[in-house]
């Protein structure tokens, strides 16, 4: 069978594009309208990783702070479609915004940094992250920007040709729920930014980030310019989180500090090396993985509660365990990630094979 959809990528495409439409109401139907809101955070999480696989993946830039772009999204979008400011604007104002302010942001992140690689740069871009946070907790005086650690809500939703997709809608006898009708707008939002990241990897711009990854050095030698390239890839992932941070708000119409904290950066950061680093269907794994497992793991309570009468270990801390070991073993066996792009294949069986050689000649040293 996928040797037969591999000859027919048109009805493969077809049947995905079949599935997709008609996932929230399997879902729905199955497991019940809480599960189709899983399914959003599994889309907003799928372009928080498309546009931190730009720095990480495509660059090999390591970026710790990521959540900042999405904090900024998500403020912007609450300061100009909400009562906090009296501005009700509409999404499609707001959101470029967002993704706007985000990248320059982005730029401004990653001006002071150029000099710095490894663990030098995931330091600096971790401290952002957190400034970011700290910002947006305190600033509620002497102005109140921010609400402070209140957070900020009653914040508009998406409204498209005077349709909210906070109420449900009913069509031809169906009711579509506002979950199932933001699923639709964040996989369209999914699909363009997978377009665009496909296009941007085969350009000449992805072509000069993948020499800028394998080594600055030679990259710079070749006539690149590190400094500019370098800037790009953190605009454009910034942008990603921007507009990821934006349809969050609008969606959850409440947001506070403690959504943008520095485990969810962690977390996006390991979604892609889960699913591979610069290859957008392991990106694409890996957030769905990530988001969908813990939120399973959370019925362990109710399992240990039917079988053993009491909670003997808290399924908060095994779903962080058992994340802990997943993550452990990835490293030892596949460190690839599950579905990593030829390239990044054939760099790790090239220094396995450098390993064993180098391995053979000290044998022979010995002998």
């Amino acid at each position: 069978m996928p040797e037969a959809l591999r000859r027919r990528p048109l009805l493969a495409f077809a049947g995905l594009a079949v599935l997709l439409a008609v996932l929230p109401f399997l879902v729905g139907l199955g497991l019940g309208n809480a599960w189709v809101r899983v399914l959003d955070f599994v889309l907003l999480y799928m372009l928080l990783a498309i546009g931190l696989n730009i720095v990480v993946g495509y660059a090999g830039l390591l970026d710790l702070g990521y959540i900042a772009f999405y904090a900024l999204g998500a403020y912007l979008y609450a300061w100009l479609a909400s009562p906090h400011f009296g501005l009700h604007l509409p999404f499609w104002v707001v959101l470029p915004l967002g993704a706007t302010l985000a990248g320059l942001f982005g730029v401004l992140l990653g001006a002071p940094t150029l000099r710095l690689r490894g663990d030098y740069l995931a330091i600096v871009t971790l401290g952002f992250g957190e400034i970011i946070r700290i910002f947006m907790n305190n600033l509620n005086a002497p102005f109140n920007l921010t609400n402070g650690p209140q957070g900020m809500n009653r914040i508009d939703p998406v409204s498209v040709a005077g349709l909210s997709l906070g109420k449900p809608l009913h069509v031809a006898g169906l009711t579509l729920p506002p979950t199932t009708l933001y699923y639709y707008l964040f996989l369209a939002f999914v699909l363009l930014a997978i377009f665009v990241a496909m296009r941007l990897q085969d350009s000449r711009i992805g072509r000069a980030w993948a020499a800028l990854r394998e080594d600055e050095i030679a990259a710079a030698a070749m006539g690149i310019d590190t400094r500019n390239v370098k800037l790009l890839a953190f605009a454009m992932g910034a942008s990603f989180g921007g507009l990821a941070g934006g349809l969050f708000a609008a969606f959850q119409g409440f947001i506070s500090p403690e959504s943008f904290t520095l485990w969810e950066s962690i977390l996006v950061l390991c979604m892609i090396v889960l699913g591979g680093m610069g290859n957008i269907p392991g990106v694409l794994l890996g957030s769905a993985l990530l988001t969908l497992i813990p939120e399973a793991l959370r019925y362990l309570g109710d399992l240990q509660r039917a079988t053993l009468g009491h909670v003997v270990v808290d399924p908060s801390d095994l779903r962080m365990l058992l994340f802990g070991v997943a993550l452990v073993m990835m490293m030892l066996f596949r460190p690839a990630g599950l579905l990593p792009s030829r390239l990044r294949r054939r760099e790790f069986a090239a220094q396995d094979g450098v390993a064993e050689q180098e391995q053979a000649s000290l044998y022979d040293a010995r002998a």
